[in-house]
């Protein structure tokens, strides 16, 4: 068993470094495998190694860091809710994401502030992360006081539908190009992140894995409910807020910077469990994070080819695998 499994991660590492060549190497701009290697060891034309480093491993770096994070906050939120279809956007991150974004692109034009220097300097990434940053709060503040962890996932869904309910006001009133800039934003994009910007996301990324890493036991003993793993000493509480946290360190970040990027949180850790045969988050955790990785990657190569939405690839690929779980539930 550990023989297969330690197979099974070299297998997935070397296709992660093949898919992220790939990645590199396919654009409107063709460039061969070997001119990407050469751009990225330094060597090559100046011209490809500009699009190569400036553009194409920016954008292969975020979906990479992309698929790590919404899958991680996948499996955590299916382990807190003891849920197969929970995923990173249940607890309303994506709503409160949504909303910063709708109140930046539509709300603004509005109220005639368009030209307001201070929204200008906050962007759409920025509205969307305090967006997602004023959900962490209310969550992490509700986790405190609510012991029941069904109701926050009731207060989670409907939180999200008092939140559309407020941005399809804002929608109904808006402008064609406001609506068209809100929209083309709920599609997903993978290649609007800057390389500053990318500066900020990837240590938000690393210090939510961080603490999933610090997770894995609490969440193998949550399997068995909540009343065992207290009995077995682990701080239910504190569990609760490290996840709730990192859950939104991790999907909210992605999102304010790429946009709202569905299925990969729920499929993946589905096919981490079926593919390793194993429940022990020693292994899924990793597993769940390179298998995000594989996921993101292919649905960018194919969103480039195809000149499509990120969201519509992800949609695309996981609803089949999200399919299958609720019929072999029944």
């Amino acid at each position: 068993m550990k023989f297969r499994t330690t197979i099974l991660f070299a297998l997935l590492a070397i296709l992660c470094v093949v898919l992220f060549v790939v990645d590199i190497a396919v654009g409107s701009v063709a460039i061969s495998f070997s001119e990407v290697v050469s751009a990225l060891c330094g060597g090559g034309s100046t011209e490809i190694r500009s699009i190569v480093l400036d553009i194409r491993l920016v954008r292969a770096v975020v979906a990479v860091l992309a698929g790590i994070a919404l899958s991680i906050s996948g499996l955590q939120m299916q382990v807190l809710f003891r849920n197969p279809l929970a995923g990173p956007y249940v607890l309303g991150v994506s709503a409160g994401a949504s909303l910063g974004v709708a109140l930046f692109l539509l709300g603004a034009p509005l109220l005639g502030v368009v030209a307001s220097p201070m929204l200008q300097s906050i962007g759409t990434a920025g509205a969307a992360w305090i967006g997602s940053a004023v959900v962490l709060l209310l969550v992490v503040a509700l986790s405190r006081r609510i012991k029941d962890i069904m109701v926050m996932l009731i207060l989670g869904i409907m939180l999200s539908s008092g939140v559309g309910a407020v941005v399809e006001i804002l929608q109904y009133f808006s402008s064609e190009a406001s609506l068209k800039s809100y929209v083309v934003w709920t599609m997903g994009s993978l290649g609007d992140v800057t390389s500053s910007q990318l500066a900020l996301l990837a240590p938000i990324v690393i210090v939510g894995l961080a603490m999933a890493v610090a997770t894995i036991k609490p969440m193998n003993m949550l399997l068995a409910g909540e009343r065992y793993a207290a009995s077995m000493g682990v701080n239910i509480s504190r569990t609760r807020t490290l996840i709730l946290t990192s859950t939104t360190l991790l999907a909210g970040t992605v999102t304010a910077f790429c946009g709202p990027i569905g299925f990969v949180g729920i499929a993946v850790p589905h096919i981490a469990r079926m593919v390793f045969c194993s429940a022990d988050h020693r292994i899924l955790l990793p597993s769940t994070t390179l298998l995000g990785v594989v996921m993101l990657l292919v649905g960018d190569i194919v969103a480039k080819y195809f000149a499509l939405p990120i969201n519509t690839i992800t949609a695309l690929m996981g609803i089949p695998i999200v399919i299958y779980i609720v019929t072999r539930r029944r």
